[in-house]
């Protein structure tokens, strides 16, 4: 069978709906694109424990430090998920990591803003988590089976993590003046952050229609976006706060909401590596995995002792 046989089955394949799997062929194109796409998803859940996980000791009450803990915890597990698809593709997750902690690979800008008060965890669970899902849900029905699988068991813990971050926010809009102008303050730092979440516009994503072609994707940056602005303004109205972007308004002919543009220099710029955190995230992994050498290699010492044991 011919190159072009094999693309052109794999094709009718996914048209079909039918997943690929590990063991299918597939071109080396498409390998890439999820190796790139799932190893990416890994180190935005590993790298978004960091600034939840400096907040677990500070939150206010018993309560609250339990719950964050637990969602650090998801956070984790999320991460294990997927650098396990990627393995699935013939990348090591030693590869993988070392490729995020030379700069190689990337994951969302968002972990690249501080998280300065309590309210910006909130903010965080409701904004980040939510934008995350509007995302994610469709991945759940992407045509890489492994990925597709890990996503379904993430959305349902991510949906706990948005009505959490929500829930929180709720107790502060209605608490003091204080409390309010918190979540306010919060609000204004991560509204742009968290629409850049969804990646470059249409006109500027260099994958989206191919990713789209293999129905990795099922929906495009832009149109994410808008789902997301469509079903957030009525949520912060709720809340009573106030969305900061002028010119946000709905739009009766178009059914959706019109937003101002996205500062598209400060995202190409946190993506490079500029933004406020960027140096001290990395800094934070690298030093993870210095430290915890340790703990691998004895791990490994004690599960070679055990297989020499039952082998004799």
């Amino acid at each position: 069978m011919t190159q072009a046989e094999k693309e052109l089955r794999f094709q009718e394949k996914i048209d079909r709906e039918i997943k690929i799997e590990p063991n299918d062929w597939m071109p080396d194109e498409y390998r890439q694109t999820l190796v790139r796409q799932i190893s990416q998803h890994a180190h935005s859940e590993v790298v978004g424990m960091l600034p939840e996980g400096n907040w677990i000791t500070r939150a206010p009450n018993l309560r609250r430090k339990a719950v964050l803990l637990a969602k650090v915890q998801d956070e984790a597990g999320h991460g294990l998920y997927l650098y396990s698809a990627v393995e699935t593709l013939g990348t090591s997750r030693e590869q993988t990591i070392d490729d995020l902690h030379s700069g190689k690979a990337k994951y969302s800008s968002i972990f690249n803003y501080p998280a300065l008060t309590w309210a910006d965890i909130g903010t965080i669970g409701w904004l980040v988590d939510g934008a995350a899902i509007m995302n994610q849900v469709a991945l759940c029905r992407t045509s890489y089976g492994p990925y597709a699988r890990a996503m379904v068991k993430i959305c349902k813990e991510e949906s706990f993590h948005q009505r959490q971050g929500y829930e929180s926010l709720i107790k502060l809009c209605n608490g003091t003046p204080q409390q309010k102008a918190m979540a306010q303050d919060a609000m204004n730092r991560f509204w742009w952050p968290a629409l850049m979440m969804f990646g470059p516009s249409d006109a500027e994503s260099t994958h989206s229609d191919q990713s789209i072609k293999w129905k990795i994707k099922r929906f495009t940056n832009d149109e994410l976006r808008q789902s997301f602005v469509d079903a957030t303004v009525p949520q912060a109205e709720i809340l009573g706060l106030t969305i900061p972007d002028s010119n946000l308004k709905w739009n009766e002919e178009r059914g959706h909401y019109d937003f101002s543009e996205i500062d598209w220099n400060e995202f190409w710029q946190v993506v490079k590596g500029n933004g406020p955190c960027n140096k001290e995230r990395l800094a934070a992994r690298v030093k993870a995995k210095e430290e915890g050498a340790w703990v691998r290699e004895a791990a490994s010492a004690f599960a070679k002792k055990r297989a020499m044991k039952k082998s004799a």
